[in-house]
């Protein structure tokens, strides 16, 4: 699905702003048939949990409606008319007027409904939305729905963040003509100092033998460097410019669909243009390599959790996000645990942020009710718990999230799920599917999974299907809290142990502690500030003496909400920075240890080795040990 982009065809009117708002229990009963009498009005795009005063709407398990009315530009007579939505969590119906025009599950990818022939240009017409934030055993992600001695439904899930809901991503309302381009692919590659670019067009409409097909690459000054007829075909840019991990180049795709007759191509029919970046990406032997060098990820799992907006898109925080990821060194982060805003991989193309992906299949793991000891009371891959229909559900979403991002080059890899319960009984059933799905929709781009703590080298079944080890480990936090001594030494086994066995790259997805901002000690004291640096200079220590390791994601880049629970004091408190990015300790740390790495592996210094193999040529040891931090 294209994002909506304005060209010489095509135009978007923005609908965020204020919508009115009311919960089910006080909007009737069939309240898209006429206005909604509540007062309370809800900002899009934004969560709608923590705007209100009132706990019942923080609290309500079902469906909260939004509505306003939208008037069609007067100009877009003969056109086609198509409502998208960034994202609704995690249900949605959509009426015009009195009509049903789209229905959606899924929390984090786009949707639109075509209205042509419903409304009409210059008119008003009365948009409504159903949000529906329950999630079951057949939901990504999934979770629980019970209902109260009070009669109260609520809701329990198996992730520790917050169940935000709402219209948390841009509406917006957009024309095309009656013949539009309806889908582009582009995949590159490289041939010396040239680029190579496969694309494929799908075109929709009133499409007929009479079009054709032009596309034509322009470079960032805006001059054409390569040009191709047909929906599909070759073609090179020479002397191309690479999209680079913090070099970013972005070309953009013009494709043209045009009349065409006896006399060849003639008038413009419609056009769009699709940003793309000339890199490759491959994991060869135990390597991640992007444009054939090898790369080394430092960076965070993120959250889209801010105050007041919850998981609503906020361009000021993307933009503060990605400065702080730039001032600490990071170079990629993981879209943990759903696809993200699709504003933010446009700006991570635009910096040349890397991007690993990922579904929103996290909680696919019965075992952490059973706590660290991984004994799930109940089989995760049951036909009545996840190994039915949720297998269905999580491909869908497979579908749809490679299907948005495809064309993005900051997404090196997919990641298809988080922690799920990889140790048990029916996940090769599970996985191997999604895998084959995975690599048939997009066999560019390696995948990955990250690994929860209680599946280990021993009893993992599906590493083997992956091209990445990611791990998720907590030793020294939940596991040998306050003794770092011991941690370091389960945890080197620990991923020695991975990369034994699977002779694969490996990287660590999650390690961190909690920490309260202000908290000091002279000890190795559990949530102080000193404890959270510390026990990321353990993980560091052993990442750098593991030729095989390829990447560090600290957990997590911010605090941010999760549900009540007496083992969380206003939320996660792992962040590096507070949920109002303010930096702790760690963060000067990080930033100690990752500015000026250009993707090598720490303990490299002008391509000289300390002891790490990265593929890289040998060079003379410089004397420090690996992984030791510099006040550059």
């Amino acid at each position: 699905m294209l994002s909506p982009r304005t060209s010489p065809t095509r135009d978007i009117v923005s609908l965020d702003g204020l919508w009115r708002f009311a919960l089910d229990t006080r909007a009737g009963a069939d309240p898209w048939t006429s206005r909604l009498t509540s007062s309370l009005e809800a900002p899009v795009p934004a969560s709608y949990n923590d705007l209100f005063v009132d706990a019942e709407i923080r609290d309500h398990v079902g469906v909260a409606w939004y509505q306003r009315d939208v008037r069609v530009p007067r100009g877009w007579a003969g056109e086609r008319v198509v409502l998208r939505f960034g994202s609704v969590t995690h249900a949605a119906q959509v009426y015009v007027d009195d009509r049903l025009v789209a229905e959606h599950v899924g929390g984090y990818t786009p949707f639109e409904a075509d209205l042509t022939g419903i409304v009409r240009p210059g008119a008003e017409f009365r948009l409504t939305v159903g949000v529906d934030n329950r999630l079951t055993n057949e939901t990504i992600p999934p979770g629980t729905v019970t209902t109260g001695p009070d009669g109260r439904d609520r809701q329990s899930y198996l992730h520790d963040f917050y169940n935000y809901a709402g219209i948390a991503r841009p509406v917006r309302l957009c024309s095309t003509p009656p013949a539009f381009v309806e889908d582009v692919t582009v995949v590159t590659g490289r041939d010396g100092t040239a680029g190579i670019v496969d694309y494929r067009v799908e075109t929709g409409g009133e499409t007929a033998e009479a079009t054709a097909v032009r596309v034509r690459a322009v470079d960032e000054a805006g001059r054409t460097v390569a040009e191709a007829y047909g929906p599909e075909g070759t073609f090179r840019i020479e002397d191309v410019t690479l999209w680079q991990p913090g070099a970013a180049y972005l070309y953009g795709l013009v494709v043209e669909l045009l009349t065409e007759d006896q006399a060849g191509p003639g008038e413009l029919v419609d056009s769009y243009t699709q940003p793309f970046g000339v890199r490759t990406v491959e994991v060869r032997g135990t390597r991640f390599l992007i444009n054939g060098e090898p790369f080394y990820f430092t960076g965070f799992g993120k959250h889209e959790d801010t105050p007041v907006r919850g998981k609503g898109h906020d361009d000021a925080y993307l933009v503060h996000d990605f400065q702080l990821m730039e001032w600490t060194g990071a170079n990629s982060f993981r879209t943990s645990h759903y696809p993200y805003a699709e504003e933010v991989l446009d700006f991570a193309d635009r910096h040349g942020i890397v991007v690993i992906d990922e579904t929103a299949a996290v909680g696919l793991n019965l075992g952490v009710m059973g706590g660290l000891t991984g004994a799930a009371p109940t089989p995760t891959f049951a036909p009545e718990n996840f190994g039915g229909v949720t297998g269905e559900v999580h491909a869908q979403h497979l579908r749809e999230l490679i299907e948005r991002d495809k064309n993005h080059p900051s997404v090196v890899m997919w990641c298809l799920a988080n922690e799920p319960a990889s140790n048990e009984d029916g996940a090769r059933e599970y996985f191997e599917p999604l895998v084959e799905l995975a690599r048939k929709l997009d066999p560019t781009r390696p995948l990955t999974y990250a690994a929860v703590m209680f599946a280990t080298p021993q009893n993992d079944l599906i590493g083997d299907l992956f091209d990445v080890l990611s791990i998720n480990r907590y030793y020294g936090w939940y596991l040998f809290t306050g003794d770092l001594a011991t941690a370091e030494q389960y945890l080197e086994e620990d991923l020695r142990g991975w990369a034994r066995r699977f002779g694969k790259p490996v990287m660590m997805s999650e390690y961190g502690a909690d920490t309260q901002p202000g908290l000091h000690s002279v000890w190795d004291t559990p949530w102080s500030e000193e404890y959270q640096s510390d026990y990321l200079a353990m993980y560091h220590r052993v990442f750098d003496r593991l030729p095989e390791f390829v990447g560090e994601h600290v957990w997590n880049f911010a605090d941010f909400q999760t549900s009540n629970g007496i083992h969380r004091v206003d939320g996660n408190k792992k962040g590096v920075f507070t949920r109002d990015r303010r930096p702790k300790t760690a963060a000067f740390s990080l930033r100690r240890r990752w500015r000026g790495l250009d993707g090598r592996k720490p303990g490299l210094a002008d391509g000289r080795r300390t002891g790490v193999d990265d593929g890289r040529k040998t060079g003379v040891e410089d004397g420090r040990e690996p992984g030791a931090m510099t006040d550059d």
